[in-house]
């Protein structure tokens, strides 16, 4: 699927928060996601979007193209995304940690789909071939 660079990070992002929020500390300390996010350092987050990117966007760059209509999001199956985590995943690893490696990163990437902002309609954007404001 064709994301632009913007997609990918806001859902990249989307999915980095709540990875956070599940952890225990923020937990415990019933932070909201964004807070806790606030609270890290750059370089925290740098770690963990670098983590997650790793797993999550070879992923979502090889989801199949799908017409998406503007104003919604890109839809995929559960098994779509699935066999594309399946491929993305080597066959290095045993059978019961390849199947629990497969079944997170799916869920990673189906909650990134969820994050991504509505598709913007091409045909509404306007073009100042001046660069001004048009206005």
């Amino acid at each position: 699927m064709r994301f632009t660079e913007h997609e990918l990070t806001v859902a990249l992002t989307g999915v980095a928060k709540s990875v956070h929020a599940h952890s225990k500390v923020v937990r415990k300390r019933k932070l909201d996601p964004d807070a806790a996010w606030e609270e890290l350092s750059r370089y925290e987050r740098f770690q963990l979007l670098d983590g997650l990117g790793n797993q999550v966007l070879p992923a979502l760059v090889a989801l199949p193209d799908v017409e998406v209509t503007p104003g919604t999001r890109p839809t995929y199956t559960a098994e779509q995304v699935r066999l594309v985590v399946e491929e993305q995943v080597g066959d290095d690893l045993g059978r019961v940690r390849r199947a629990v490696v497969v079944k997170a990163r799916t869920l990673l990437v189906q909650n990134a789909l969820t994050h991504l902002p509505p598709r913007l309609d091409p045909d509404a954007l306007q073009h100042h071939p001046e660069g001004g404001s048009g206005g």
